[in-house]
């Protein structure tokens, strides 16, 4: 009985057994867990509100260029992560009167795109619960840690990013 015991144990992985290929591939696979747990809060809280998390992102960019509105190519290169479907995901917001969109009569091709009253009242009534989100997935950091964690993000993303990026 103790061999089959030491037997079983001995098979299972331990912290120090090599789960990784690399120190990079380790890198990555922390930052995708993180992600994964961090976004679950977040997740909770959008569906509550019959969001995703890129449709808020949509939200806050037309927020922050209103009243002005603002064509659909370049609302999807600022989005936080692409976004292949924005054309459906603008069709939901419109659906749920949160943006109204226009295609002005000197060119038919491009569509502009701005929030509605309805739109910046809804993250109005986010604010407060977001910022009680975030708090629940990072505040447990010090001031000194989440900058040392946002500095150590911005330099990893940096050669990937377009050199006109927002995220540069």
């Amino acid at each position: 009985m103790y061999y089959v015991a030491m037997t079983v144990l001995s098979t299972r992985p331990t912290r120090t057994a090599k789960r990784f290929d690399s120190l990079e591939q380790e890198a990555f696979l922390n930052l995708w867990r993180t992600y994964d747990r961090l976004r679950a809060l977040e997740d909770e809280l959008f569906a509550r509100n019959d969001l995703t998390p890129q449709q808020y992102n949509i939200l806050r960019l037309l927020r922050s260029r209103h009243p002005e509105p603002i064509r659909t190519l370049e609302l999807a290169a600022r989005l936080v992560s692409r976004a292949p479907d924005i054309t459906r995901m603008l069709d939901k917001l419109e659906q749920r009167g949160l943006i109204s969109r226009n295609r002005p009569a000197g060119n038919r091709r491009t569509v502009e795109v701005a929030i509605t009253p309805p739109g910046i009242e809804l993250l109005r009534d986010l604010q407060k619960p977001i910022r009680d989100c975030h708090l629940r997935q990072l505040g447990h950091l010090p001031a000194r840690q989440l900058k040392e964690l946002i500095a150590l993000l911005q330099s990893a993303r940096k050669p990937h990013e377009p050199p006109d990026s927002n995220w540069r």
